[in-house]
Parts: structure tokens; sequence; C-alpha cells
């Protein structure tokens, strides 16, 4: 008797977790385009790039994907998709090594969480820098979705009031002529700021160099106040034309007076923050990092300077000091919930999973309709097997982005492993409507449709899976058990072959081409698949447990007994393998240890009525008729019915 385990997990849930610890946070980063540079013949030099890091990460080979994104950065820094794989690598080495990397499935959704939390990172950046544009205006009236640039406006209004506030002060002290001098200039750089708002960058430019010629001597504080307030205006210009030469010049201007501004005054925040965000830009961290503690600590009292502190400090893995900035902004603003998003995120990378579902749940608390924060509990509350709380999570999710592709998904996950596999089924259906071609959706239907008895279908939805990534090793293995449910042994056999060819280390196709081959009675064949699955898990129960049936066919006794020893080392109280290993001892002719084995399981089962007829049978082997006698009367006592009660009887008519 063997074990025919066949059935798989929809991956999706634990799997993620793990792999979504470093893209929990968003970072800040200037957007780019794939199509820069007007470049075609690099383009296709990184789509190929790109699809070679894949096979390395799925290899496990690190070292080398990331030497090949570093190849894209330093061709071009502005490489957001790049960047953000590069800090997505990193977190996989920390967390995968020791596994020996992704599998293809898991990569697929590994690629697909970036994309979906690249989008978010794109929305936090727009909001920022609208927030940044607005100067503060419009704070009225908004609508929860926009709760996050609300946020960022509240920060900017407060920040121009301080500016506001100290340019009072300044004027306050200053002589009646120094004051029409400093009021000029105050136009000068507001109406500057508003032409380069608007893209008169040559009618900016003029304008702000009146107001440089027009600076007071002596007037220090002043001068970094007003060189800051230019730099800024030049890098929220660089931001909104990125990869352009316009842009390209502005963010260098915004360089040369944020630094002009620090040496006039080093008390200025502002220009160190403009310093920051131009530093970290550039793929600078360390400069970025000192930038931004800098601005913080002039500032105290600006959220936004410890939030972006903390970003890059996430970014540079120094995950302890990016969590101590992230509540710093918490504490400064408890109600700018991006900040408790990206706490959670730093959570998630400390591995203090409960400390990121309360920062993740105060984010949602303050912004009902935080769909990335929704999903993030989802997946925690998924990983820790409260299948019920992650459906909630996902639900409400969809609740506001009811057209979210991956949302959907996830919550048909969710619903499989609960063992809801209408429901999931339902999604998965909904999901397709959407992208039929998808190839982990297919999958999962196809699990699903297994589950629920309707094997054709799934035979159709594996079939969509592999034609849409052949190569990877758990749709292959998903066609073949489809095949196999349907009746369709040779096909099955085949899918199993190619999904085994695929990954060395890959059991389940393996396992199951040992129960196709035992049962057709070729058990060498069984034997070799079944080995090749051992070598790679060695302490599998149903790998051991199907080599000691296979063994025993072949009437290999020591071999049979070794591995089922092994199996029921994995599984102590199951009586099958304790059963089988006892018929092996008989085998081998080793009947001390078969009674032993027969009563260890009849201590766990006492009504496992074979094994109390088969102990009696060795009793009488090894002539203790006594034994035997009151094993079988026992049995047909008990179990007047039992199959082979007339060859007890029989038996004990001759004692």
């Amino acid at each position: 008797m063997y074990i025919d385990k066949k059935k798989v997990l929809v991956i999706a849930g634990a799997v993620l977790l793990t792999i979504l610890l470093v893209v929990g946070i968003i970072f800040l980063v200037k957007s780019c385009s794939s199509d820069s540079d007007g470049a075609g013949g690099f383009n296709k030099e990184r789509q190929h790039t790109l699809r070679l890091v894949e096979r390395y990460l799925q290899a496990g080979e690190y070292d080398r994907a990331l030497n090949l994104i570093e190849g894209l950065l330093i061709k071009n820094p502005d490489d957001e998709e790049a960047f953000n794989l590069q800090m997505l690598i990193l977190s996989m080495d920390r967390s995968e090594s020791a596994s020996g990397g992704l599998d293809p499935d898991q990569l697929a959704q590994l690629l697909e969480a970036q994309r979906l939390l690249l989008e978010e990172q794109r929305r936090q950046t727009a909001a920022l820098q609208s927030a940044a544009r607005s100067g503060g205006t419009n704070t009225t009236s908004l609508s929860s979705s926009d709760s996050e640039e609300a946020a960022a406006r509240r920060a900017a209004q407060e920040a121009e009031e301080a500016r506001k506030k100290a340019q009072e002060e300044e004027l306050a002290r200053a002589s009646r002529e120094t004051q029409e001098a400093m009021r000029r200039i105050n136009n000068l750089v507001s109406d500057g700021k508003a032409r380069l708002s608007s893209g008169d960058v040559n009618g900016a430019n003029q304008l702000f160099s009146d107001a440089r010629r027009a600076m007071p001597a002596g007037e220090n504080r002043f001068e970094s106040q007003k060189l800051s307030e230019m730099a800024e205006a030049y890098y929220d210009y660089s931001t909104n034309n990125p990869n352009t030469p316009a842009g390209r010049d502005a963010v260098n201007r915004a360089s040369e007076l944020a630094n002009e501004a620090v040496a006039k005054d080093a008390t200025q925040a502002l220009p160190h923050y403009v310093l920051g965000s131009v530093a970290r830009d550039n793929n600078q961290t360390d400069r970025a990092i000192s930038e931004f503690r800098e601005a913080a600590r002039l500032d105290a009292n600006n959220f936004l300077y410890s939030y972006n502190l903390g970003r890059v400090l996430f970014m540079a893995r120094r995950y302890p000091e990016a969590r101590d900035a992230f509540q710093n902004t918490t504490r400064l603003n408890a109600n700018f919930e991006p900040a408790w998003y990206n706490l959670g995120g730093t959570f998630r990378m400390l591995n203090r999973q409960d400390d990121a579902l309360a920062a993740y749940r105060r984010a949602v608390s303050i912004k009902a309709d935080y769909v990335a924060a929704h999903r993030e509990i989802g997946r925690i509350l998924q990983a820790k097997g409260d299948t019920r709380g992650a459906i909630a999570s996902f639900t409400s999710a969809l609740q506001h982005n009811p057209n979210d592709f991956a949302i959907i998904c996830e919550l048909g996950t969710a619903q499989s492993q609960a063992g809801n596999f209408v429901e999931a089924e339902r999604n998965f259906t909904r999901a397709l409507q959407m992208n039929s071609q998808d190839a982990q959706t297919n999958y999962n239907m196809a699990v699903v449709k297994l589950e629920l008895k309707k094997h054709s279908e799934a035979l159709t939805f594996a079939r969509a899976a592999v034609d849409a990534a052949p190569n990877n090793a758990v749709y292959v293995y998903t066609l073949g058990l489809a095949c196999e449910e349907s009746g369709a042994r040779d096909p099955a056999i085949q899918a199993y072959q190619k999904a085994a060819s695929l990954d060395p280390k890959y059991i389940r196709p393996r396992i199951n081409l040992g129960n196709l081959y035992i049962s057709a009675g070729n058990h060498a064949e069984a034997i070799r698949y079944l080995n090749e699955a051992y070598n790679a898990e060695p302490n599998n129960f149903e790998v051991n447990n199907n080599l000691g049936a296979a063994y025993a066919r072949q009437e290999n006794w020591t071999s049979s007994i070794n591995h089922y020893e092994r199996a029921l080392n994995a599984r102590q109280n199951d009586a099958t393998v304790r059963l089988n290993l006892a018929r092996a001892y008989v085998g081998a002719g080793n009947f001390q240890s078969a009674q032993a084995a027969y009563l260890a399981l009849l201590r766990v089962a006492p009504d496992n009525w074979d094994a109390i007829f088969e102990l009696g049978k060795t009793y009488i082997t090894t002539e203790n008729n006594s034994e035997a006698k009151r094993h079988l009367e026992d049995l047909v006592r008990r179990n007047p019915s039992y199959a082979n009660r007339a060859e007890a009887e029989r038996i004990l008519r001759s004692l």
C-alpha cells in the first residue's frame, strides 16, 4: 500500500509574504521612460538583460543577477524598474538564499507584485509632487482618495507659513531700505516660482537672476532662504520634466542653489532636503541619508523630512533606523497614513509581523480606502493561517478598487486555501475575464477545478497555463495531474517527465511518476523517479513510504524496511506506514521485529483488524500458539464480519 497524495496548494500566500518584505516599502524615485534617450538598440538589449536576470533568480544566482542590474543602472541611472528590481533582489538574497532560489511560479508572483507596488509608488510620488507644486492651496473638499495629497499639502502649507514667519522676522529687524529690498525680492521669487510652475523656464530664470542681484548685503539668512526656495522650485520642475534637457538643467540649478544656500546659512533645513532629494534620485544613498537627516535635525517638526529619511534608510537596508524615522513621522503627524504604511513594511523586514499588522491597520483606520494597506493586511493574515481575516481584508481592498486584477486573484487564493473552492472559482473566473492569458490565474483555476472534481475543465486551464509559460515546472506538473485525473495516463506521464526535467529538485512529478509506475507494475522505473525525489528530500514522508512500497513489490525487503522506517520517523503515528513496515519485516523473515511493529501499531489503532490477523499468523510462525489464539479469538469476537474471518477460524481450529 502506498500514498497517492497528488494535490498541491495554490501558490500565493506565505510565499508572497516572504518575498514582498522589500516592496512593502514605497520609495520615492524620479519617474522615467523606458524609451528615453531614443535608444532602440539599448531597449532591446535591456529587455534581453531583464530576461536573463529572471533566469538567474530562478537558479538562486543573486550576485549574477545584481551584476546585470547594476550594468543597466550605469547606462541609465533613472531606470526606475531596474532600480526597484535591484532593491528587491537584495532582499531576496537576504530571505531566500538558503533555499536555493525561487521556482518560476514564485518569480512570476514576485515580478507581478513589484509591478503593482510600483504603481502605488508612482501614485504616492505624484501626490507629494502635486502638493509641493500647489504650495499648500486648495486643501478643502478632498475625497478620501486624496488624503495623502492633502497631508502633503498641509505640510507644504506649514512650511510656507514658517517661511513667511521667518521673513517677517527678518523684515522687522531690518532697516526701512532693507525692508523694501526684501519685499521686492520676495515678489520676484514668488513670481519666478509661478513662472516655473507654468513651464516658463526663461521667465523664471530672469526673475530669479533679478532677485539675486537685488540681495541686500549682509543678510545671509534671508538670502539662504530665498536661494532655498529657488532650488526647491527648480527641483520640482525637474521631477515634472524628467529626461528632458530643461529638466536636467533644472536639477543642476537646484543643486547649485541649494549648495549656495547652505554656504550662506547652514541652519536652513530646506536646502538640505533638496540636496537629499537629488542624491536619492541619483542613487547616492549615503549622501541622501546625510542630507535628509540634517534637514530633519534642523526642522524637527517637518514630518515629510523624517518620512523621506525613513525611505532612503529603508533603501539602504538600515531597517532599525528606518523604523525610528517612520515612527517619528507618525509622532509628528499621526494622520499621515503613508508613514504608517511604510512603518508596516519596515516592521515586516524586521520580522515583526504583529507590529506590521498594527501599522497597516492604523493606516486603513485613517484612510478607509487605502487599498495597498488592506492588501498587506490580507497577506499577513493569510501567512498566519487566518484565511477568514485574509478574505475579509482582500474583500475590503476590492470594495475600494473593484477591478484590481491582482487583488481578485489573491482573494481567490485565500478562498482556495480556506477550502472555499466555489467562491475561489468565481473570483478566478472574474480575473480570467479581465486577462484570459494570465498563466498564474489559469494555473490557480486548474487547481480549483481539480478540487471541485471538474477534471476536464481543469485540463483546459492547465493547458492554458502551460501555453503561456511552457517552462514553468509547477504548471506542467499540474497539467500532468489534470491529465491523470481525466484518465489520460500517457499524456500525464509525459507532462510529469517534462516537469521533472525542468526542475531537478521538484519532487511532486517524481512522486506521481512513481505512483503510476507502481500501479503499472514497472517497479524499476518507479524506483528510479522516487530515488530522484529521495535525493532532493531524503526525509520526505511520501517519498519514503512509496519507495518502501516499490521495493516491497520487488521483494527487496532490506530497502523496503529502510524507507518505511524513514517514513515512520516523519509520522510517528501513521497506522498505514506501521502496517507496511510490519509486513516488510514478515517478508524479510524477521518475525520478532514484525510482531513488535504490529503491537506498536495496535497501541495507536487498536481496531486495525488486518494488523490483529497478521500478528496472530506471525505468532504461529514463531510457535507461540497461545498468543496466536488470543489475538485471533479477539478478532473474531469483536469483528464477526471481518473479511478474512473464515481463515482466522480455520487457523483457530488447527491450534
